[in-house]
Formats: structure tokens, C-alpha cells, sequence
């Protein structure tokens, strides 16, 4: 992956800052000097500002300096560095492709994984949000054998466990379907996306759109609104607990209690299927405790899975 000159200066400023925590113009100025490709030459101010813009632009990343304390830069909202925003994930996507441009003989040594769903798909979905244009779309389910068509309008799109899905408003009635009382929100995979187009017809997000919001409850892309979200107390047992701390599971997690074999952790959301498969994946390291009808149904997807084994 090529990256191109500005980027890999833009990714190397927000980076020394931000290791920093706090540097002078000048100090800057020596780091950027003492860079390969820098050829010995000063980092003019006026570059130095126009990268700040771009930072801006680029990455929401805003690049202070404290007049009172030295005139010394800093990060003045590191959280978007740390969240799951498009910013963070774009500047951690081109930050990895620069170093490893950087390190291009060791690239067999350095193996990552693939996302299976399509490009095109995703690029043209984009478009749809980002012009305000309904699509129509042709997907089919695993368990079906032909694929359907939807007329939908694009409200986002989430990655999840390496697959892109978007979540849309169908407004029109789906094929040798019952009509429904009015436009429902659906969630399609992009892997599972026959073809789509985008129409000349416009749309307009809800005022009251949230995109974190909307899935705020959920443990990935199931929403079941039948299900009420509620409070999940999970147990995790030897190594799984510093998994658990390295790694939440929700953004509504945290730690309740620990002793040298175990660590309780509490989350709060729809304990949805996706979240159970999880949780079940995870075998005898991750036990839910409460509530009792979750620990009970557990129990009985645990059973069915040991009936499988049985010849």
C-alpha cells in the first residue's frame, strides 16, 4: 500500500504530538530534520500550518498550542485517536500502510486479514449516503435460492467482525412479500449484495438519525427491537478476564468484581443472538451469571451443541 508523501507527513506530525503529549515548534522542527526523507531541510511554519488544516479536515484531529505553557503544541481531543470513529480508523489504516511501505521487506512476515465484502458495493453505497439517493439492491439471503429486490435509502454502514453491512430504510415492498403498514428499517450484509444501483430518487435522513445510537444497544448489527436491553453480568475466567479488560465486549462494560480465578464483569444491552454465538465461541472461559433466563438459555444452546457429538 502507497502512501502518499503528504499523508505519511500528515500521519508522522498527529503521531510526534501526540507521543509528545506537548512540543515546541522548534522541537518539531529538529524531529522532522532528523528524518530520512526530510534531506536535512527545515519544517517551515507555513507548511507546518497547512498540515494543521488538513489534520483538521482529514482526521477531525485538532492541533492546539498553549500560549501559557510555551508556546507548546498538543492534541487538544485525543479521544477521537482512541474511539471508534471513521477519523481513528482511517488514521490507524493509513498509519499501519505507511509503516509497513516503510518496511516493504517484511511483508511476507507480516500477515493481515481480508475483508470479504465487495469494494464496489461499498464504494456505491457511499455515493447513495453521501448524494442523498435511494438504491435499488438485489441480495440474497444465504438460505434463499434466488435474490430480491429492495428499493432502500442508505443511513449507514458498520463494520463488523470483517464483514460491511448497511443499514437502510426500504421503502418500497419486497417481492412476493406482504406490504407493510410503512418504510422499515433493515440491515443488509454487503458479502450477500447481488448488485446494486443507485435511482434518481432523493431521500432525506431523519432529523433524529443517530447512527451510534442506533445500534448503542446492541452487541454488532442485531437490533431486535422485540428485545429489551438489560443488564448482563458475565464471568470470565483465567486469561479470558484480561481479555475482557483489553478488549470490552460493549461500551457499556465494566468490571465488578475479581479474585485470583475469575473477574465479573457487568455490560448492559439486547442479548441478541450474534452476542450469545459469542459468548459461546468463547467455551468454559466466559459464563453469564445473571440474568438467569439468558444463564438458562445458555445452557440449553450448550446441550443442543453437545447432542451433535453424541455418535
Amino acid at each position: 500500500m502507497k502512501i502518499p508523501t503528504l499523508f505519511k507527513e500528515y500521519i508522522w506530525l498527529i503521531e510526534t504530538i501526540y507521543q509528545a503529549g506537548k512540543i515546541t515548534f522548534a522541537e518539531i522542527n529538529e524531529k522532522w530534520k532528523r528524518r530520512e526523507d526530510s534531506g536535512g531541510l527545515e519544517f517551515s511554519r507555513t507548511t507546518f500550518n497547512r498540515h494543521r488544516d488538513a489534520i483538521l479536515d482529514m482526521f477531525g484531529v485538532i492541533i492546539e498550542c498553549n500560549h501559557h505553557d510555551g508556546y507548546r503544541y498538543y492534541i487538544y481531543n485525543k479521544e477521537v485517536l482512541s474511539d471508534d470513529s471513521v477519523a481513528n480508523w482511517l488514521f490507524t489504516t493509513l498509519s499501519v500502510g505507511n509503516m509497513l511501505d516503510e518496511n516493504i521487506g517484511l511483508q511476507d512476515r507480516i500477515l493481515l486479514e481480508s475483508i470479504p465484502s465487495g469494494d464496489v458495493h461499498l464504494k456505491r453505497i457511499i455515493k447513495a449516503m453521501r448524494e442523498g439517493r435511494k438504491m435499488m439492491m438485489q441480495y440474497r439471503k444465504y438460505s434463499a435460492a434466488t435474490a430480491k429486490s429492495y428499493l432502500a435509502a442508505p443511513y449507514c454502514v458498520k463494520l463488523f467482525k470483517r464483514r460491511w453491512y448497511v443499514l437502510t430504510k426500504i421503502v418500497r415492498p419486497i417481492q412476493n412479500e406482504p406490504e407493510k403498514t410503512g418504510p422499515s428499517m433493515s440491515v443488509f450484509s454487503l458479502d450477500r449484495i447481488v448488485d446494486v444501483q443507485l435511482t434518481n430518487e432523493k431521500f432525506t435522513l431523519d432529523a433524529d438519525f443517530d447512527a451510534a445510537g442506533y445500534f448503542a444497544d446492541s452487541f454488532g448489527i442485531m437490533v431486535d427491537t422485540n428485545t429489551k436491553p438489560e443488564r448482563i453480568v458475565l464471568r470470565a475466567y483465567g486469561m479470558e478476564k484480561y481479555y475482557m479488560r483489553d478488549l470490552p465486549l460493549h461500551p457499556s462494560q465494566r468490571e465488578i468484581a475479581a479474585t485470583d480465578e475469575y473477574a465479573d464483569f457487568e455490560i448492559r444491552l439486547r442479548p441478541s443472538s450474534d452476542f450469545k454465538a459469542h459468548i459461546l465461541s468463547r467455551g468454559e472461559w466466559l459464563q453469564i451469571i445473571q440474568p438467569q433466563w439468558l444463564a438458562d438459555d445458555m445452557r440449553n444452546w450448550l446441550q443442543a451443541a453437545i447432542g451433535k457429538y453424541k455418535d
